[in-house]
């Protein structure tokens, strides 16, 4: 089987777009490389759940955790006073401004752009894409819709105040917030609020709306 070098040092299956970090691919394929074994990677494991901390990121990919204040999220029902929390929804659409800004060399927009809003059902959402051989299962899968979009891309977090908050997963092409033309930092949490856009890999937006 023919695999493909990233930028990030991956060995990809596909020849556009790393299959592991989302990563623009460029150049021909090179020789078929020997498998080898790989070495555990990341930080101190989770005190909640084991598994290792993704360098700084504030959030356990798998639990939840917080590395900042020490709580994980809870899965209890919100009582009936928070019931509107429940209602957030995100449009996920394919924005063509963001693609033209983004500019990531060598792909092009898709001929049909497409839009659909779901559910974010707390206590929180993660945005990637999925993948069952690499154990990722997203809430919002975006496999389909943005090559440009890691594996564990962002995640989004109910906090204990009924306020969403956006954290970048440590992805490869960023996570943005509105019109800033800085991404997040890596770990780094935002407040959003209704209205507030989402970007994420080389073309998708995603838009908050409250109940």
């Amino acid at each position: 089987m023919t695999t493909y070098a990233c930028p990030k040092g991956h060995l990809s299956e596909t020849d556009d777009f790393c299959d592991t970090c989302g990563a623009k691919i460029s150049g021909a394929a090179p020789p078929p490389v020997e498998s080898r074994p790989t070495l555990p990677a990341g930080g101190p494991p989770c005190p909640n759940c084991g598994t290792p901390r993704a360098g700084t990121s504030r959030f356990c990919e798998d639990c939840g955790y917080d590395h900042n204040t020490g709580r994980v999220p809870t899965l209890t029902a919100p009582a009936a006073e928070d019931a509107p929390t429940q209602g957030w929804t995100a449009t996920i659409e394919a924005d063509r401004k963001y693609f033209e800004e983004n500019a990531i060399e060598g792909i092009d927009f898709p001929a049909t752009a497409t839009s659909r809003t779901v559910p974010l059902p707390p206590p929180q959402v993660r945005i990637g894409r999925k993948s069952s051989s690499k154990g990722t299962h997203p809430e919002i899968d975006l496999a389909d819709d943005d090559p440009g979009v890691s594996h564990s891309h962002a995640l989004l977090t109910l906090s204990v105040d009924g306020v969403w908050l956006v954290s970048d997963l440590g992805s490869t092409n960023g996570t943005y917030i509105n019109d800033e033309q800085s991404p997040l930092t890596a770990g780094d949490s935002r407040a959003l609020q209704d209205g507030d856009r989402v970007h994420v890999g080389a073309w998708t937006t995603l838009t908050l709306h409250a109940p």
